[in-house]
């Protein structure tokens, strides 16, 4: 099992290849935003870039306001990972470094999961940055 530590070197990307978000919103203008991506070899390390716009992106414009929406938070989210087999693969973010790491088998694929959930200013926000309707 390889650690990818991956790095960012290029600004938040405006459009998004790999993720594609599902959007629920309550009647309170808060919005669940749910993707779920596979890849596998070199695509891993394209998939992880999106992953790091994004919540590099949220962690940077809403920074400090990190936490549950129900809890007086602006935005929060969940990052899952798994190999072809089912098995868990660790996946973090960093914030302070902007970076992902994720431990990915030797082969296969990986499936990631992100769930993000935000107010709506967030949403508002988050829609303008990369270009998403929720129509």
């Amino acid at each position: 099992m390889g650690l990818i530590l991956h790095h960012p070197s290029l600004p938040v990307s405006k459009t998004l290849d790999y993720l594609i978000f599902d959007y629920s919103e309550d009647e309170d203008g808060n919005g669940t935003w749910d993707a779920m991506s596979s890849a596998q070899g070199e695509a891993i390390a394209r998939m992880c870039t999106e992953i790091e716009d994004v919540l590099r992106w949220a962690s940077r414009d809403f920074h400090g306001r990190q936490g549950a929406v129900d809890d007086g938070g602006d935005w929060d989210f969940d990052l899952q990972a798994q190999s072809d087999d089912g098995a868990a693969l660790p996946a973090q973010f960093h914030p302070a470094e902007g970076r992902l790491s994720l431990h990915q088998p030797a082969r296969g694929r990986v499936t990631v999961s992100l769930s993000l959930t935000g107010n709506s200013a967030f949403a508002e926000a988050f829609s303008t940055q990369f270009h998403w309707d929720a129509d």
